[in-house]
């Protein structure tokens, strides 16, 4: 059904209220009220999943962070969770002796007690009790007179006070009373009167200070503009747990008794989209009190925001008593508990509030900072207030712990989120947003140039290309073959300093241009350490900016997708920079491929250090050097140990060849050294053939055909796996023994020409010689034959005492 021409045959105007002296419009703002945050009550029953305890629990606790002095914790007598959940904070010394809990209960005796008994024992506790007074409510859904209607709110007044008395008597728990006319907005005004006079006095108690008592002035919803809503409420303390308009305010506070007994909290929804100024004009019409829920959570379009009014009075220069110095992380809790976002828009807390999209608003903000720097210098210098005074920024990001990068230009945004989209329904890749404007500059040139739309797979085939992503068809320059991080803590600490920075230990294989290079580095982390080797092996020197990270399906098939911004080590503010995506099943992995998938767009073309053909050890060669000739040559990852030894052997042949050895020479050193591919390299002990056999609990048996110098024999082994067999089977047939120190391995090649290499550190020991150590190394399409070679390789090369 389209919209009305004539909206006035379906809906009625609110009736305005005539208030000859409205005090409100000519007053400012000049403390903080109180505030009570409802987000685990009010909150918490508008989610679709309510939250869990431990959930609330955590939300409990940022509110108390947050500095929030009274919460409103739950229900408890609609559910024994919520009634769980009251009794846990307690019980568990969840709450400052400085912060109030808050409990709603409706007008009945048995859940007043069952309220009551859920904040026994608590220091402080405020318990609020509601029942619906409009006219509608009366008459159809509970059929009561005004005066039934008023004793049963008196009557039920009376339970909580002599159940708090008798609580406070047992368990010392101080009580604040709280009385809600449910559906404020839609009463008669002389019948909310009377009804909040009534039961104020059946209380008995109201007084100043901590005796006062609250009347909660509910618009249930808002349907009147805010200034009505300020008329509404200036006349006591009366919590508005959403009060229609300003009018109704100021009217009930100049109209009830007693006015310095009683608390008046402003508590506006916000279906009219005027939640915030409702309660700003409801403060200045006399509400001392504000209840709401953090980022405006609630029933439909939301409670009134305490964040967007705890800042708006922040911007004024009075302290609103609450601290959102880390808004970030205050948002991650509250996004993490109520599972909604933040609304990138939304005001000091978005994504967005701080980032000029328009070109004349960044010029604008950049000559802000100049001047406002040299404006600060001068006030600093005469000692003076330095005061924020910036375009479009109303507060400075730096105190809500956030920066002043304004990211995305103009040219840049039109269509970015639809791109994004796309990429994320296709690829699975839930792009950041600084990524997000940078592929977009990528696809509006490639369809300015080809002046046509954009297909989904011109989209993600320019993202693939672009970002080197998605297999062997989009490989860039640099490619991860393979790599190991390993961890070092500083020397010079002792065991108790477990929150020490350690070192990460980059040890991996780059295909560089088609060959393979051996690349070191260390670092604070993984992503450090690959770029500390690539600076150092390949003259690329870059450092992250940005970094983030998200995982792609659940379960087995799980992945991690990474992203990493560059830019330049040695100007971190650039204004150029590239980004890489990478994805695996190892979140290690994803990283480092990210790193790369940047670095490849970074060099482009740009010529990298060859691999030296001739090593020259008085030239100032390494051992990577050495190890990339080798994993070239012969398609061997030596583990870095092996490398490190391998590499002394080479440093003494060019010794003794005047300083230089040949690649070909390093190549057939490593042949000989290790009896790789060699000839006649197990004369003394070689493998015919064996077999493994199951023996339970995890136990192996190993059964082989052995030759001994030339002589057969049949020996027997068992152990954990098939090296630990086979050594238990060798230590059968010699003195000493035998341990392997490490033991690595890798393929080398793919599909069915797919091989596994081994590599054994086998030690020896045996009675009056001291200990000694050799490698073996083996190649084989069958892993447990690979690994059974590398020790008999081991064997072969130590001067073993046979029986």
């Amino acid at each position: 059904m389209p919209m009305l021409a004539d909206p006035s045959q379906k809906y009625k105007p609110y009736t305005p209220l005539v208030l000859k002296d409205r005090q409100w419009p000519s007053k400012t703002f000049t403390k903080a009220p109180i505030w009570l945050s409802t987000d685990l009550r009010d909150g918490n029953q508008a989610l679709a999943n309510p939250m869990t305890i431990e959930q609330k629990t955590l939300f409990f606790r940022q509110l108390v962070k947050c500095g929030i002095k009274q919460i409103e914790v739950a229900y408890p007598a609609a559910s024994d969770t919520d009634f769980g959940f009251v009794r846990g904070l307690i019980e568990n010394n969840e709450i400052p002796d400085d912060v109030w809990i808050q409990v709603l209960t409706p007008a009945r005796g048995d859940l007043i007690r069952r309220s009551i008994d859920a904040v026994a024992g608590s220091k402080h506790a405020i318990i609020h009790m509601y029942n619906a007074t409009s006219p509608l409510f009366r008459e159809v859904v509970f059929r009561n007179s005004e005066e039934e209607t008023i004793e049963l709110a008196a009557k039920h007044t009376k339970i909580v006070r002599q159940l708090t008395e008798e609580c406070t008597a047992k368990h010392g728990t101080q009580f604040i009373y709280e009385y809600s006319p449910e559906t404020y907005t839609q009463t008669e005004p002389d019948f909310a009167l009377r009804i909040c006079e009534a039961v104020k006095q059946a209380w008995g108690k109201a007084g100043p200070g901590e005796d006062r008592i609250i009347f909660n002035l509910p618009s249930t919803v808002e349907i009147a503009p805010p200034n009505h809503y300020a008329d509404q409420a200036s006349c006591c303390e009366i919590s508005l747990s959403t009060i229609l308009t300003l009018v109704q305010i100021e009217d009930f506070c100049n109209r009830i008794s007693e006015r310095e007994k009683i608390i008046v909290s402003v508590h506006p929804h916000n279906d009219r989209g005027t939640g915030i100024a409702s309660a700003e004009l409801g403060i200045l019409a006399g509400g001392d009190r504000v209840e709401g829920c953090l980022f405006g959570n609630g029933e439909r379009t939301g409670n009134v925001d305490l964040v967007n009014l705890a800042l708006n009075l922040y911007t004024q220069g009075i302290s609103p008593g609450l601290d959102f110095s880390d808004m970030q992380s205050v948002i991650d809790v509250v996004t993490q508990c109520n599972d909604l976002p933040v609304h990138p828009r939304h005001p000091y807390a978005g994504e967005l509030v701080f980032t000029a999209f328009s070109g004349s608003h960044q010029d604008a903000i950049k000559k802000g900072f100049e001047s406002q720097k040299a404006l600060h210098a001068a006030a600093a210098a005469k000692g003076e207030p330095r005061y924020w005074n910036m375009p479009y920024l109303p507060i400075d990001p730096a105190d809500l712990g956030q920066n002043y990068e304004a990211v995305i230009r103009v040219n840049s945004q039109s269509g970015k989120g639809g791109i994004a989209y796309l990429i994320k329904q296709h690829l699975k890749l839930d792009l950041p947003r600084k990524l997000q404007v940078a592929f977009y500059q990528v696809v509006q040139a490639i369809s300015d140039r080809e002046a046509r739309e954009m297909t989904i797979e011109d989209i993600t085939d320019a993202f693939r290309s672009t970002y080197y992503f998605g297999g062997a068809k989009w490989k860039g320059r640099l490619a991860l073959r393979n790599f190991k991080i390993s961890t070092e803590r500083p020397s010079d600490l002792s065991d108790s300093d477990s929150d020490a920075e350690e070192t990460r230990h980059f040890d991996g294989t780059l295909a560089v241009d088609g060959t393979y290079r051996v690349i070191r580095g260390d670092g604070n982390g993984p992503l450090s350490a690959l770029l500390a080797a690539l600076r150092t092996h390949l003259d690329i020197d870059f450092a992250v900016r940005d970094y983030s990270e998200h995982i792609i399906s659940e379960g087995t098939d799980a992945k991690a997708a990474s992203y990493v911004e560059l830019v330049p080590a040695n100007d971190r503010k650039a204004a150029t920079s590239w980004w890489g995506v990478g994805v695996d099943s190892d979140i290690a992995r994803s990283g480092l491929r990210a790193v790369l998938s940047a670095v490849n767009r970074a060099i482009g073309d740009r010529v990298l250090p060859e691999l030296k053909l001739s090593v020259g050890f008085t030239a100032g060669s390494g051992q990577a050097d050495v190890s990339s000739a080798i994993v070239n040559s012969l398609g061997l990852e030596l583990p870095r140990r092996l490398q490190s030894s391998f590499f002394e052997v080479v440093q003494r042949q060019a010794r003794d060849a005047g300083g230089e050895i040949s690649y070909e020479a390093v190549t057939a050193l490593f042949q000989k050294t290790y009896g790789f591919n060699v000839e006649g390299a197990f004369n003394k002990v070689s493998l015919t053939s064996h077999k493994l056999k199951q023996l339970g609990e995890g136990r192996r048996q190993l059964i082989g055909e052995f030759l001994f110098s030339g002589e057969p024999r049949s020996i027997t082994g068992e152990g954990n796996g098939p090296l630990s067999s086979v050594i238990a089977a060798l230590q059968t047939q010699v003195q000493g023994t035998f341990s392997i120190r490490e033991y690595s391995e890798h393929s080398i090649g793919e599909g069915a020409d797919v091989v596994a290499a081994s590599y054994v550190d086998l030690a020896y020991e045996v009675a009056g010689s001291k200990k000694r150590s050799a490698w073996g190394v083996v190649t084989d399409a069958d892993i447990t034959t690979s690994g059974i070679n590398a020790i008999l390789s081991a064997v072969n090369r130590l001067d073993v005492v046979f029986n």
